[in-house]
């Protein structure tokens, strides 16, 4: 009899070593796989509430631009230095180019999303400061405006491609981080010698 009760407790335990090394069915708790390829660099700041969704995210990303155009087309009238200037006319066209492939995601999702056509407060208050900004300090207040504004767009660009609702502009959001990622090393680079000049 004991040794019928050695024998049966031997044959569990085989069978809860195999157990223990067969893998977990996750098939039901495991996430999908995701489609959206991941923005570069990675975001490390979480998610904003008012960013998550297409209809916010679109308004930030389209008034993001309008700064940028609008910023750059004053600095390609007052900017003194030719490296601000060309950077300037870089981001006329980079930022034009970025509304439009945005208009593009929206449509490709079926999404009925109206983009804004005129700056909000904030973008009518940074364009007004610039527009008074002295000759002598124009080029630098630019340049920090571009860093500090680049900034930004980057943080919403890698939230949105993770975090976003609607899949077609996270893929939208993926791939333009990287391209705000490069301006948003130009920009520094002109802050860090305009600065080092004075």
């Amino acid at each position: 009899m004991t040794r019928h009760l050695l024998i049966a407790s031997a044959a569990l335990a085989a069978l809860s070593l195999a157990a223990c090394g067969q893998p977990a069915d996750q098939s039901a708790t495991a996430p999908a796989e995701s489609v959206v390829p991941d923005a570069n660099p990675a975001a490390t700041i979480p998610t904003l509430a008012d960013e998550a969704s297409a209809p916010d995210f679109s308004r930030l990303a389209a008034q993001s631009d309008m700064l940028e155009i609008q910023s750059s087309q004053l600095a390609g009238e007052r900017a003194q230095d030719g490296e601000v200037k060309a950077f300037a006319q870089m981001m006329v066209d980079a930022h034009t180019q970025t509304t439009q492939n945005l208009k593009t995601a929206i449509e490709s999702a079926g999404q009925s999303i109206i983009l804004p056509t005129v700056p909000d407060e904030d973008v009518a208050d940074e364009l007004r400061d610039l527009r008074e900004a002295a000759v002598t300090e124009f080029d630098r207040e630019y340049i920090d405006l571009q860093v500090d504004t680049h900034q930004k767009t980057l943080n919403l660009m890698q939230r949105y491609a993770r975090d976003g609702d609607v899949p077609t502009l996270q893929a939208f959001a993926a791939s333009t981080a990287p391209t705000i990622q490069q301006h948003l090393d130009q920009a520094t680079a002109l802050q860090t010698r305009l600065n080092s000049a004075n």
